[in-house]
């Protein structure tokens, strides 16, 4: 196996597939990237046997072959090559020879066929995505995700079609991130699948860039999101996601419209002074005016006064975490918040006022 290839042309699809790659793995060859070269055109494969991302491209080809290679080691090599240099990768004697100018590296390699594959099988359900609308409804939802909960179904995000409707969903039980959007065609039952949180995350991280439309399969065990250049393959949560439309109350006659930037700012800077442990903050609604009082147990308190449009008759004190605030506030991005409080609960539901694609459960806290 032998190639040459510009510098440029490796390092990025390289670290695409590489940031897969886990650094303490119980199998030696998953720290590896499988490359398989094939009439000019090279895959890079890198596997932590929940996820596999597949990354080809173009290549001066001497010689066919498959080898794998550490890839954390080969992506911080091709990173510290001058920008634009031709490098020389080529497999001696069971050693992966690096040459670029004056520069060689021999890495250690292990046998191609050795390297596990993710099985991802036929799907039972084949669409086409937008690059740029994937990476809004993951913005829009991922935050919400739990971590590490004992119910591990919610460490992950439902995706979910229904009709022509693809809905994303994320909860950790105390609040609630829903996100949709129309799809070209249209099926006859509900279909639910459960992405991990890892998966989410490479996700978000390898589609960040680019506006070309994203060929999605769904099978039972399986997701698979593809362009002509890369692959990713992730096996899927096996379990029951909770019925989240139960917990998604009816709006109350308590609303607030609030200058969302400006709501912002006064809960990050009350949130200074906020219980480190139970990040509280106190929302006050009296006539067209906010108060926010949050404190500490040194004694310190913050007080934040911002101006609202409340349709309310009667006031209104309750208590939230900040956080949970500041994070749906953070993804929304129309200038104003439409914030109700519903009857019996006063669980806050969240919603833009421009759009209607996007909604916001967050639960009340004691203070």
């Amino acid at each position: 196996m032998r190639f040459k290839v510009d510098r440029d042309v490796l390092l990025k699809p390289l670290q695409f597939v590489s940031g897969v790659v886990e650094r303490k793995q119980t199998l030696p060859i998953l720290a590896n990237v499988l490359m398989t070269l094939d009439k000019g055109e090279l895959s890079l494969i890198c596997s932590d046997s929940e996820l596999e991302v597949i990354a080809r491209l173009k290549v001066d080809s001497l010689q066919d072959g498959s080898i794998t290679v550490p890839a954390r080691k080969l992506t911080e090599i091709c990173k510290t090559l001058p920008a634009g240099s031709i490098i020389d990768l080529a497999v001696n004697e069971g050693k992966f020879i690096l040459s670029s100018g004056r520069s060689r590296f021999s890495l250690a390699t292990l046998p191609a066929h050795d390297f596990p594959t993710v099985d991802s099988r036929a799907g039972f359900m084949d669409f086409h995505l937008p690059r740029p609308l994937l990476r809004q409804l993951l913005d829009q939802t991922a935050f919400a995700m739990a971590v590490q909960d004992v119910r591990y179904y919610l460490n992950g995000l439902l995706m979910e079609i229904r009709g022509n409707e693809l809905r994303v969903v994320a909860t950790d039980g105390h609040r609630l991130a829903l996100a949709k959007t129309t799809l070209p065609s249209t099926l006859d039952t509900i279909k639910q699948v459960i992405v991990p949180r890892k998966g989410v995350q490479e996700l978000s991280r390898i589609f960040s860039e680019g506006t070309e439309d994203l060929s999605i399969s769904l099978s039972t065990n399986h997701i698979c999101i593809q362009t002509n250049e890369i692959s990713f393959t992730s096996k899927l949560i096996d379990g029951r996601y909770p019925d989240y439309e139960r917990v998604i109350p009816p709006e109350g006659k308590s609303q607030f419209v609030a200058n969302r930037e400006e709501f912002k700012q006064a809960l990050q800077r009350a949130a200074i002074l906020s219980n480190e442990k139970y990040r509280g903050v106190r929302l006050s609604l009296t006539n067209n005016n906010l108060l926010l009082n949050t404190n500490n147990p040194d004694q310190e308190a913050a007080e934040e006064q911002i101006v609202v449009e409340y349709s309310g008759s009667d006031d209104v004190e309750l208590g939230f975490n900040v956080n949970y605030l500041l994070d749906v506030l953070s993804v929304l991005k129309s200038e104003k918040v439409r914030v109700s409080i519903a009857e019996g609960s006063h669980t806050a539901i969240l919603k833009s006022t421009e759009t209607d694609n996007a909604l916001y459960i967050v639960m009340p806290m004691k203070m």
